[in-house]
């Protein structure tokens, strides 16, 4: 079981919230109560991709743990947004702050950004369960995810192969050792339902698209593994030195000094974040991560 992480709710701040918002009294401890009963759900959530997929379970964990982070943020600022104007049922139609209110909403807009960012963590999860998320260039362990991609394709190859050979000979799917019973149930459905008078369990389309994806992410490793084998490619400027490290799979800014707040600006704005371990500001080495470092060189040279 995973070790949950709960960060503190202001409940004073709940509290003061409720009373700007509603006459009903506050429950105490309802807002951390609340709070904690949406993480367990993304933490089971995480659990279930550590059963099915434990080499993805740190980072199922790691994402869990960032959901917990930013839901937490998102409802003590949204306790603070909602104390800087009463609801009109409290305050009353009579001289009622309506610029107040105005500000209100637009604060309540721009917070409602981070509980959108909660919903893409959990996206982001239950893509992990499926199998179904993302692998970039950029990612350090991308040789690794498509290894494993390319194995779970080539077993699923195997096993349609050895299903549609079982239904020629026995002319039917009960008691394949390769299927589970439900997914001898769902295949059967699907036959009935076909249109071909004499249908298969898996149809050639279904070998030849699963056997052209093994090809591609074949490929994409052969290429990925020559690209990581190339040394590290520096290159010097004034006050600072910029690396592309295939082993990292990352573009690296290093200062001799800690750049300015307009110099970091024009990080941030293009996707460079600090590393405390590269001791660095870095993005993804990709052809995109590559642009965006033209675009800061040439603001840097503004600057």
């Amino acid at each position: 079981m995973m070790e949950r992480k709960y960060y503190e709710i202001n409940e004073a701040a709940a509290r003061r919230s409720k009373e700007m918002m509603s006459f009903d009294d506050y429950r105490e401890g309802s807002a951390t109560a609340a709070y904690q009963q949406e993480v367990e759900e993304i933490y089971k959530l995480a659990e279930k991709v550590a059963e099915r997929r434990p080499d993805a379970a740190e980072k199922a964990e790691k994402l869990a743990d960032q959901y917990a982070k930013l839901l937490a943020d998102y409802y003590n600022t949204n306790f603070r947004i909602d104390q800087m104007c009463p609801s009109v049922m409290i305050a009353g139609p009579a001289n009622f702050p309506v610029r107040k209110k105005e500000k209100q909403n637009q604060a309540w807009d721009r917070n409602r950004e981070k509980y959108e960012r909660c919903k893409e963590i959990e996206d982001k999860i239950r893509n992990l369960l499926s199998g179904k998320e993302i692998i970039t260039s950029g990612d350090p362990e991308v040789i690794e995810k498509l290894k494993n991609k390319l194995a779970n394709l080539e077993k699923a190859q195997e096993t349609m192969k050895a299903v549609n050979a079982f239904y020629r000979k026995h002319k039917t799917l009960d008691g394949c050792p390769d299927l589970s019973w439900e997914n001898i149930e769902k295949l059967k459905a699907t036959m009935n339902d076909s249109w071909r008078a004499d249908p298969k369990p898996f149809e050639s389309w279904a070998l030849s698209n699963n056997s052209a994806e093994i090809r591609r992410v074949k490929e994409r490793i052969k290429k990925l593994e020559v690209a990581k084998s190339q040394p590290a490619d520096r290159k010097e400027y004034d006050g600072f030195s910029v690396e592309e490290d295939p082993e990292a799979m990352r573009i690296k800014l290093i200062f001799e000094e800690k750049p300015s707040a307009e110099v970091r600006d024009v990080l941030k704005k293009n996707g460079f974040r600090w590393s405390p371990r590269a001791n660095a500001w870095q993005t993804q080495l990709t052809n995109n991560g590559r642009y965006r470092l033209e675009r800061v060189l040439k603001e840097l040279e503004a600057c």
